[in-house]
């Protein structure tokens, strides 16, 4: 672990985790963002005898991770939608050749023959299912395939699975274990208290005096802030506000192009952007250290959406501020969103 990896010592509950899978028992983790959740599948993938298969939802953090492996000079591989078709085939063919140890892919990617058939050319000692929460909240609207990565493991051999997230309630674990059909998994819960955040809650009253409070909090920053707004109209506004104020930041919202998203994404994880306004498409996989503010301009949908958009702060173990600003007009837009959904 130390040599590759560069850790001296385990965190609370990997160790009792890594137990459970060398034991070859199912496993499934609830483990607070940043608690070290990537080690309990990346240590056993270097161990064990096969491959090791990671299902992910977004390729920027599939390709984050890979980048990181690959520091250390980890066999992996992400195979994805932004790679060009001579690109894909030449990964499918060092796959079946048995050239890496992890291979990371969406839900979407297991319905590809061409991959399916590539993996079934090599043992596979280990799947992950990473942000298993995904399964609940997506499988059952937008991203069906999502509810299909089940059957796709029988097909597979039934291999060994861990599925892991930072966040579930009792009712999304039972939608994780019966949708992934987890043989009689062994549940890690390790707690969700971050010592090391702050939660604060302001009130305001009028949007005047909440931007105001928002432009002297990241006039004052220092390390990395993401703002989260309810709608991409309100991230344009914030942003064109804060401009105005020379506070530089960048927009960030679903509507944008994905080479545009792409762009924003690494400049703030690279530490060239500092502030980004964005709704809640933003922040999975955001893995950037020194995060000292997430500021939620707007109350979010759910307290799972909230503790896990406030989870990016301070993984470098600094103190670092949770901020709410709560107006009661805020309910009127989740109220919205309720009624169209």
């Amino acid at each position: 672990m130390e040599k590759v990896f560069g850790f001296h010592e385990f965190r609370p509950g990997q160790e009792a985790i890594l137990e459970a899978i060398f034991s070859g028992e199912e496993t499934l983790v609830v483990m607070p963002t940043g608690g070290g959740k990537s080690l309990c599948y990346q240590l056993p993938a270097l161990v064990l005898p096969g491959i090791t298969l990671v299902i992910s939802p977004l390729i920027a953090l599939m390709k984050d991770q890979v980048d990181s492996l690959r520091v250390f000079e980890v066999p992996a591989i992400s195979v994805h939608s932004l790679m060009g078709i001579g690109e894909q085939e030449e990964a499918l063919r060092r796959i079946a050749e048995g050239s890496y140890k992890l291979i990371y892919a969406s839900p979407e990617r297991l319905r590809s023959a061409p991959f399916l058939k590539a993996l079934k050319k090599r043992p596979i000692s280990l799947v992950a299912v990473d942000e298993a929460h995904c399964i609940s909240i997506w499988g059952h609207d937008f991203r069906p395939d999502y509810l299909k990565i089940g059957q796709t493991l029988e097909w597979l051999g039934r291999p060994q699975t861990i599925a892991l997230t930072a966040t579930a309630t009792d009712r999304v674990r039972e939608d994780i274990v019966f949708q992934l059909k987890l043989r009689a998994p062994k549940l890690f819960i390790t707690g969700f208290d971050r010592k090391n955040l702050f939660f604060e809650v302001v009130p305001v009253k009028r949007s005047k005096e909440k931007f105001s409070h928002l432009a002297g909090r990241l006039d004052r920053l220092r390390g990395g802030a993401i703002v989260y707004a309810g709608t991409r109209k309100g991230v344009e506004s914030i942003v064109r506000g804060l401009d105005r104020k020379a506070i530089e930041a960048l927009g960030y919202h679903a509507g944008l192009e994905e080479e545009e998203r792409n762009r924003i994404q690494e400049a703030f994880l690279e530490g060239r952007a500092n502030i980004v306004v964005a709704t809640n498409a933003f922040g999975m996989g955001i893995d950037r250290s020194d995060i000292r503010l997430i500021m939620h301009y707007n109350f979010p949908g759910s307290i799972e959406a909230y503790y896990q958009e406030c989870g990016r702060a301070g993984r470098d173990g600094d103190p670092s501020t949770c901020l709410l600003l709560f107006s009661p007009s805020d309910r009127r837009l989740q109220e919205f969103f309720i009624e169209m959904s």
